[in-house]
């Protein structure tokens, strides 16, 4: 039985390709690509002879009685997208569900994401996000990921097309406040790669006079707690620390577990555990 590999490839620098990546785009038996051209600049780089078949949205269907036929005679063969980890919006996921659904091990080699690479240089909260892919162009389903984004305390993380950006930088600044930080990371990892930080209107403005090129990624702030959600939140981890302090919980643990919970930061659900701990009468 063969073994599909869902290899993570650089999203601009070469050189951050990992040495697993490298070596299993080597010495499997088949590379499907979502653009064999630029698959083959990438295997060149290596030095890989790997034959390559394409796989991409138009013909992702197609593929999958081929590949379960060359897994089940024992071949194993890699899973790779134009850039960055593959399925995570591009092509791939109906592959990598028939695959698992025949019984076949699919293994993830990781490497670069271009998500989670601007969520770390944002400067943003990235203990809670949600990454929702490239926005709809317009109407009711534009309207409800606006306020979904709006709504939600966790960072949201994006792709838009540079051409698009200022548009959803304006719609965002709508529907969240023109107050609301943001960062945009453009060209990752490439010669001119940006991150912009600030807020929706300031960035806005910026990319007003500066039109942007390449692939972008936006990352947006969470929204800001009411006082009433916050009180609330404050008197549901009181209750939850005391009860796992009753049970024993050491306040490191238990503050843990209240963050896990409640949703609080981590360092609030620490003071709240830590106060109730102080409290308690002394044992003995």
């Amino acid at each position: 039985m063969g073994t599909l590999f869902v290899v993570a490839t650089p999203i601009g620098n070469l050189e951050d390709l990992s040495a697993r990546a490298a070596r299993v785009l080597g010495e499997v038996a088949l590379v499907l690509a979502e653009d064999t051209r630029r698959t083959r600049i990438l295997l060149d780089h290596i030095g890989a002879r790997t034959r390559l078949l394409s796989a991409h949205q138009h013909n992702e269907t197609r593929r999958v009685d081929e590949v379960l036929k060359r897994l089940a005679a024992g071949e194993d063969l890699a899973l790779v997208s134009d850039a960055g980890t593959p399925v995570v919006s591009d092509p791939g996921g109906r592959l990598v569900r028939a695959v698992a659904a025949a019984g076949h091990s699919v293994v993830p080699i990781p490497g670069p994401s271009a998500p989670v690479a601007a969520l770390s240089a944002s400067g943003l909260p990235a203990d809670r996000f949600v990454f929702l892919g490239f926005p709809p162009r317009g109407g009711a389903e534009r309207r409800a990921l606006l306020a979904r984004v709006a709504e939600s305390a966790d960072t949201a993380v994006l792709f838009e097309a540079p051409g698009r950006l200022l548009d959803l930088l304006e719609d965002l600044a709508g529907a969240c406040g023109e107050g609301r930080a943001v960062a945009v990371a453009r060209e990752l990892t490439k010669i001119h790669e940006e991150v912009r930080r600030g807020t929706l209107a300031e960035v806005a403005a910026y990319y007003r006079e500066e039109p942007p090129r390449g692939e972008v990624v936006v990352v947006v702030g969470g929204a800001a707690p009411t006082v009433e959600e916050e009180t609330l939140s404050d008197r549901v981890a009181v209750v939850l620390a005391d009860a796992l302090l009753d049970h024993g919980v050491k306040p490191s643990a238990a503050a843990r577990e209240v963050a896990r919970r409640t949703g609080l930061p981590r360092n609030r659900a620490y003071e709240v555990v830590h106060a109730r701990a102080r409290e308690r009468p002394e044992e003995g």
